[in-house]
This record gives C-alpha cells, sequence and structure tokens, in this order.
C-alpha cells in the first residue's frame, strides 16, 4: 500500500503490517514524524548558527584584546562598567543612525557593530563576575 504525505512524498508500506492501523492513523503519524523532524532540523541549525555567531565574536574579542590590553576595560575613566556603557553607547549611537537613515557605513559594517556589542556585553558580565583581568 502507498501512504502519500501532504507534500507529494509517499511511503510503500505491506498490508499486513498496517492490519492494526488505519491509513488516516498512518498518515497521522507520518505526518507527526515529518513534523518532529522539520522542527528538529531547524533547532539543530539555529543551535549551529549561534555557536557560529559566538565564536566569530569570541575570536574577534581575543584578537582585539592583543591590541587593547586588559587595563583598556580595567583604567576605564569612572571605572570598567563606565567605561563599557560609553563604548556600548556610541555602539547604539552608530547602529540607530546607519538603521535610521538607511544609509551604508562609510568604515565597519552593522554587522561589526552588533558583533561589537556582543562582545562588549560579555566583556561586562566577566566584569561584573570579577573575572576581567586587571593586567
Amino acid at each position: 500500500m502507498r501512504v502519500m504525505f501532504p507534500d507529494g512524498g509517499y511511503v510503500d508500506v505491506e498490508e499486513d503490517w498496517l492490519s492494526p492501523l488505519t491509513r488516516e492513523d498512518l498518515q497521522r503519524l507520518l505526518q507527526k514524524d515529518q513534523s518532529e523532524m522539520v522542527e528538529k532540523f531547524h533547532e539543530d541549525r539555529l543551535e549551529n548558527d549561534t555557536f557560529k555567531t559566538f565564536e566569530e565574536a569570541r575570536q574577534l574579542l581575543l584578537r582585539k584584546h592583543q591590541d587593547y590590553g586588559a587595563k583598556n576595560i580595567s583604567e576605564s575613566p569612572g571605572g570598567p562598567l563606565n567605561g563599557l556603557r560609553v563604548r556600548m553607547w556610541d555602539k547604539q549611537a552608530r547602529i540607530n543612525n546607519l538603521v535610521d537613515s538607511n544609509a551604508g557605513p562609510t568604515n565597519e559594517s552593522l554587522r561589526d557593530s552588533f558583533l561589537d556589542m556582543l562582545n562588549y556585553s560579555a566583556i561586562a558580565l566577566m566584569v561584573l563576575d570579577g573575572r576581567w583581568p586587571d593586567e
């Protein structure tokens, strides 16, 4: 017996296997499995894309840390959190200007600005947790 899926796909199954199930029961089961597979695919993709994004941000943070050093944050005027707040405020103002004006960036992309915001947030969490180095 051939059982059809809503998307046009099908599966051939043996009649005796179906004896306790109606055709409609089998279609419901297969549709449920198909829906779960699609949902799992999207969850896996989101997890993978999230990992890639955080890994890219991590690598950028470590490269910039080589240039700036820890004191760039730890010795900021007004303290580390104030320094981070100012940097994040500047990035947010830049993002707002580019989005509101619909203008293309002259230097760094919106994506770069959002990566910087992600890293400033990570640094702020390290500062709050007492894990940002002093030197």
